[in-house]
C-alpha cells in the first residue's frame, strides 16, 4: 500500500512538467483515452468491473460510466477550439469514478489490491484532467478563440463580357434575381447594403454588408458589418482564352449561425451557391431563368402514358 501510495505521489509531482505547452496534443490523447474507456465499458462491463476489484455485478451502472465517458471523448475532439468544458466535465466523471472506487473498496468481499490499484490509476488521469483543463481554460481567457468559418469557392463559365456581368452584378438589388435564398438587397449608397435572406429553419437573417475593394468590369470584395452573419468574400470577373466569355469566381468565407453544426453543414451554402451561379447564368445568356415548377416529373408522365397504352 504504501508503494502505493508513493508511486502516485510521485505520479502527481512530474504531472504538471511533463503536459507544460502540450495541453492541446494531451486533451486530444486525453479524448480517444475515453473513448476506448467508454467502449470498454459498455461492450465489457463486467470484464472492467473484475478489474477494478468488484466481485458484484455492476453491468447497468458500468455501461452508464461508459456512455459518460463516450460523451467526453466526442466532446473533446469535436471542439480542439476550446475542449476546456469537456475537460471539466471528465473531471466531475473522474470524481464519481474514484466514489465509487472508494465504496468498492470498503467491502471486504471485493479485491482490495485491484481496487487501490484503480485508484491510483483514476487519480493519475484525474490529475491530469485538472491541470490541462485548467491551462486551457486560462489560454482560452486570455486569448479567446475566434468563431470557426466556413470557406466556400465555386465557378462558373458565362457567354457574356466581363463588363456586362460585372454591371449587373454590382447593382446589388439584382441579386435576388437568381440568388435563391436571398430576400433582398438594399442599397444604401457609399458600396453599403442590407441584407435579408430566407433562415432553413424559419423566418428570416438579415444583416449589413460594404463594399471594400471595388475594381471597375473585374472584381468586388465585401464584408459583413453586423447582423446575424458575419460573412466577406468576393466575386471575380476574369476573361476566358480566346475570347469565350467570362469566368465567374465566387469566393465566399462566413462563420455559421449555428456553430459546429452549421460548419458541418456547410455542403448546403455550397450547394446554393452553385446552383445561383447555374441561375445568373441563365439569366444573362437567355434573358430568364428556366423552371420545372408546376411541370409533371418524368416518372409520373411514364406512369400515365403506360396506363392509357393498357387502356387502349
Amino acid at each position: 500500500m504504501e508503494e502505493l501510495a508513493q508511486r502516485a505521489t510521485d505520479t502527481f509531482s512530474a504531472v504538471p512538467e511533463k503536459i507544460k505547452g502540450k495541453e492541446r496534443k494531451i486533451a486530444t490523447g486525453l479524448g480517444w483515452f475515453s473513448i476506448g474507456l467508454g467502449a470498454a465499458e459498455l461492450l465489457f462491463p463486467r470484464q472492467v468491473a473484475r478489474l477494478v476489484g468488484s466481485r458484484n455485478n455492476h453491468t447497468t451502472l458500468m455501461r452508464f460510466y461508459g456512455l459518460r465517458e463516450l460523451a467526453a471523448g466526442v466532446g473533446i475532439l469535436s471542439n480542439q477550439t476550446n475542449p476546456a468544458p469537456w475537460l471539466w466535465a471528465r473531471v466531475a466523471g473522474d470524481a464519481l469514478d474514484l466514489a465509487s472506487l472508494g465504496a468498492t473498496l470498503a467491502r471486504p468481499d471485493n479485491n482490495g489490491a485491484a481496487t487501490v490499484f484503480g485508484i491510483v490509476n483514476v487519480a493519475a488521469v484525474t490529475a491530469l484532467d485538472v491541470i490541462c483543463a485548467q491551462r486551457l481554460t486560462e489560454e482560452q481567457q486570455q486569448h479567446p478563440a475566434e468563431p470557426p468559418r466556413a470557406r466556400i469557392r465555386q465557378s462558373i463559365a458565362i457567354d457574356k463580357s466581363p463588363e456586362e456581368l460585372y454591371n449587373f452584378w454590382h447593382n446589388f438589388e439584382n441579386l435576388p434575381r437568381f440568388m435563391r435564398n436571398v430576400v433582398s438587397v438594399e442599397n444604401r449608397g457609399d458600396g453599403r447594403t442590407h441584407w435579408v435572406a430566407r433562415n432553413p429553419l424559419g423566418g428570416n437573417f438579415e444583416w449589413d454588408a460594404e463594399v471594400v475593394n471595388d475594381v471597375p468590369n473585374t472584381s468586388i470584395e465585401w464584408r459583413s458589418t453586423g447582423g446575424d452573419i458575419e460573412n466577406s468574400g468576393s466575386v471575380r470577373f476574369v476573361n476566358a482564352p480566346q475570347g469565350r466569355g467570362t469566368f465567374v469566381n465566387v469566393d465566399l468565407q462566413f462563420s455559421p449561425p449555428y456553430g459546429a453544426l452549421g460548419k458541418m453543414a456547410k455542403m448546403f451554402p455550397a450547394q446554393q451557391i452553385r446552383q445561383d451561379l447555374r441561375r445568373f447564368k441563365m439569366l444573362m445568356e437567355t434573358g430568364e431563368i428556366a423552371t420545372i415548377e408546376g411541370q409533371p416529373s418524368g416518372t409520373r408522365t411514364a406512369k400515365i402514358k403506360f396506363l392509357q397504352e393498357r387502356s387502349i
